[in-house]
């Protein structure tokens, strides 16, 4: 056999030689294309892999995009929840806009946020790095900085409520004994929303695991030359550490944000929104439109503006992250 440059297929590279006498040359001198043959078992490993995946598949659909495609279509509508549903276009969209709870729930919102994650960044580093110092029974203390996290939160809450109580909580029996007057943590209006910050710290045991994780596979060779070079621990730190865990801070940093945004549990059994709507929640607020007064519709609405909400957030920190999120192949997120 000849190829079509009339070069014996005797001097050309062994693959070469293969394709050529696997696929016949057309008349142009073209191979034609042949459709790979999967063989019994390749079928078989696909149909076991499409098996093993579709629960997920059809949890996600059932229990995720049904729900939003449903919600999408009832902040549309006029819906008690039972009845018939009433087509209003945007008309649930306007009221939210002139609805003064509205603003006072994505306030309050924010405020807890935008404080409380930054404070739980920081409070769940500063841990990680203390457990990832070779320490005596640091296995222990691990496990019992990570135990809040798996605790149920209703569990959390009762316990927080019962340290924050103004006549025998915890908090408050300390500041007595120290001569400073008791705090009422969680029915003042100016000082609630940061003592649900504080019980917010309570639980970063996740992010805590998260850093430690980073911390561990950070290169011991890049610490060992700074510090030959004469850097100081803190200096080795911010120069070295920091960068090259800068992935994990922002991955902590979008699930922070999304989760505070989310938050319903602390204001729920806490607070119930009080005092003066101070502790109300978005979601919370959510929830009452949708559950106590039976605007589906309105409660839809609310919803997919608070996805949005998140979106766009989510959206401005991937952009603003190329400035100070550091990768090995020298990438930015996408």
């Amino acid at each position: 056999m000849v190829c079509e440059n009339h070069w014996p297929l005797s001097v050309l590279p062994y693959g070469v030689w293969l394709m050529a006498d696997a696929v016949p040359l057309g008349v142009s001198g073209a191979a034609p294309s042949r459709k790979p043959r999967w063989s019994r078992k390749v079928k078989a490993d696909n149909i076991a892999g499409y098996l093993f995946l579709a629960p997920w598949v059809i949890g996600f659909l059932a229990f995720t995009v049904g729900p939003m495609v449903a919600s999408g279509y009832l902040s549309l509508t006029k819906y008690s929840g039972f009845g018939a549903v009433k087509w209003i276009a945007f008309e649930n969209y306007d009221k939210i806009f002139q609805d003064a709870l509205f603003y006072t729930a994505l306030y309050n919102t924010s405020y807890y946020a935008f404080l409380g994650v930054p404070a739980q960044l920081l409070v769940a580093l500063c841990l990680a790095v203390l457990l990832n110092m070779k320490l005596r029974y640091v296995n222990v203390f691990r496990t019992v900085y990570y135990i809040p996290t798996v605790t149920p939160a209703v569990a959390n809450v009762f316990l927080w409520v019962w340290i924050f109580n103004f006549d025998f909580g915890l908090i408050n029996s300390l500041l007595r004994l120290v001569g400073i007057s008791p705090v009422n943590w969680l029915w003042d209006p100016q000082i609630v929303k940061p003592a649900l910050i504080l019980m917010s710290l309570w639980s970063v045991g996740q992010q805590m695991v998260i850093f430690l994780a980073a911390l561990q596979g950070v290169s011991e060779e890049l610490l060992e030359a700074a510090s030959i070079d004469g850097a100081t621990n803190f200096r080795r730190f911010m120069r070295i550490t920091i960068p090259l865990i800068s992935p994990v801070i922002f991955l902590n940093l979008i699930i922070g944000i999304i989760n505070l945004f989310q938050t319903f549990t602390v204001a729920f059994i806490a607070t119930k929104g009080g005092p003066i709507n101070s502790s109300l929640f978005y979601v919370l607020y959510i929830y009452r439109k949708g559950f106590e007064s039976f605007s589906m519709g309105y409660a839809s609405g609310l919803a997919w503006i608070l996805f949005m909400i998140i979106l766009v957030i989510t959206a401005i920190q991937f952009y603003l992250s190329r400035n100070w999120v550091y990768y090995e192949s020298g990438g930015a997120p996408s």
